[in-house]
C-alpha cells in the first residue's frame, strides 16, 4: 500500500485517538490506574480506546516494516508512547512508575531514537577518538584547544604520584560528588536545550565537547599520564559519555522538528518532539548521576590497580550497552503474543 492511501486510509484514526490523548492530558485524569471519561471533549468513548491503542501499534510495526516516511513513523511513534502512557502508566504510580521507566520504557525509547543516537554518537565519538590518536604523534596541537593554565591543571590532577586522581588535597568525595552532578548535567543540558535552533546547538556542543575530551585524553596520554587518567575514567566513562550522546539526540529530535515539521506547524511538531525528548532526557540525567557517583567514590582511588579498574570499566560498558540493546524486549514479546 502507497503511503499516502496508507494515511488518507487511518489518518482519522490516528487524529480521534491523538484528541482522546490530548483531553487526558490536558485535565490530567489520572484515577488509581483508570483514566476518567473524556466524551465531552473528543469523539472517542473510553470502551474503544484499548482497541484503538492496538490498532495504533499496527500501523506503527506497518509504518516501518515499509519503510515509509521518517514524519509517519515519528507521528506513529509519538502517539504509541502517549498512549502506552495514558492506558497504562497510572499503573506504575511513585517508585513503581521510575522502575519501569528505567527497566523497560527508556531503553526502548533510545532504540526507537536509534538513528539519531548513532547520528549523535558520530559526532560525539569521532572527534574524540581522531584528536586522542592526531595528538600521539603531533601533542603541541593541543595548545589550539586548551591554554597553559588548563593543561597545568590537567597535570596537577592526573600526577602519577597523586594520592587522589582527578581531585586536590583539600577536595572531599562528597563535595566532587555535588561538583560532577553539577557539571554532568549542566553539560547534558546545553547540549540538549541548544537542539530547539534548528539542531545547531546540539551539533555543536556533541563536536565541541569531543574535541575537548580528546585534547585531554590525548595530551595527558602523549605526556606520560595515560595510566593514571584512563584508570580514573574507565569506570564512569559508559555513564558519562552514553548520557552526553542521548542528550544530544534529545536535541537533535528537536531540531528536525524545527526543520522539517511535515504537516503539522512548527509549533506543533517541536511540541510533539520534546515530548519524546524530554523523556530521553529524564533517563539521561539518572545516567549522569550514576556517572558522578561513580566518578566521585570509586575513580579517584589509586590503590586500586589500574588493571581492575579497566575492567570494571569494560564492564560498566558491557551493561551500559546490553541495557539499552535488549532491556524490556522480553516484555514486549510478552504483550505481543
Amino acid at each position: 500500500m502507497k503511503q499516502s492511501l496508507f494515511v488518507a486510509r487511518y489518518g482519522e484514526d490516528w487524529r480521534r485517538f491523538e484528541a482522546w490523548l490530548d483531553a487526558q492530558e490536558k485535565f490530567g485524569n489520572r484515577r488509581k490506574g483508570r483514566t476518567t471519561r473524556s466524551a465531552t471533549t473528543t469523539d472517542m468513548a473510553d470502551r474503544d480506546v484499548p482497541a484503538a491503542y492496538r490498532r495504533l501499534c499496527q500501523h506503527l510495526a506497518l509504518a516501518r516494516e515499509r519503510q515509509y516516511s521518517a514524519e509517519i513513523v515519528d507521528r506513529l511513534n509519538d502517539l504509541a508512547l502517549r498512549g502506552h502512557h495514558a492506558l497504562y502508566g497510572a499503573r506504575h504510580r511513585g517508585g513503581r512508575g521510575w522502575r519501569r521507566f528505567v527497566l523497560t520504557d527508556f531503553p526502548r525509547l533510545v532504540r526507537a531514537e536509534g538513528r539519531l543516537v548513532i547520528a549523535a554518537a558520530l559526532l560525539f565519538y569521532g572527534p574524540l577518538v581522531a584528536l586522542t590518536v592526531l595528538l600521539q604523534q603531533f601533542p603541541e596541537f593541543v595548545h589550539y584547544l586548551l591554554d597553559e593554565r588548563q593543561l597545568g591543571h590537567m597535570r596537577e590532577m592526573y600526577d602519577p604520584a597523586n594520592l587522589r586522581l582527578g581531585m586536590r588535597e583539600a577536595d572531599t568525595n562528597l563535595a566532587m560528588f555535588a561538583h560532577y552532578i553539577w557539571n554532568n548535567i549542566k553539560i547534558g543540558f546545553q547540549t540538549f536545550a541548544t537542539g530547539m535552533a534548528f539542531g545547531l546547538g546540539s551539533l555543536f556542543f556533541l563536536i565541541y565537547n569531543g574535541l575537548i575530551l580528546g585534547a585531554v585524553a590525548g595530551y595527558l596520554t602523549a605526556i606520560g599520564y595515560g595510566t593514571p587518567f584512563w584508570a580514573f575514567v574507565s569506570g564512569h566513562s559508559a555513564l558519562e559519555l552514553t548520557a552526553i550522546v542521548i542528550s544530544g539526540a534529545a536535541g537533535l529530535k528537536l531540531g528536525m522538528a524545527a526543520i522539517a515539521p511535515g504537516l503539522l506547524t512548527r509549533k506543533a511538531a517541536l511540541v510533539a518532539a520534546a515530548r519524546v525528548a524530554v523523556r530521553l532526557m529524564y533517563g539521561a540525567a539518572l545516567m549522569f548521576a550514576a556517572a558522578a557517583l561513580v566518578e566521585a567514590f570509586w575513580s579517584p582511588h589509586t590503590l586500586i590497580p589500574p588493571a581492575v579498574k579497566y575492567a570494571v570499566g569494560l564492564g560498566m560498558w558491557i551493561v551500559v550497552l546490553s541495557y539499552l540493546v535488549y532491556a524490556g524486549r522480553a516484555r514486549r514479546l510478552r504483550h505481543a503474543a
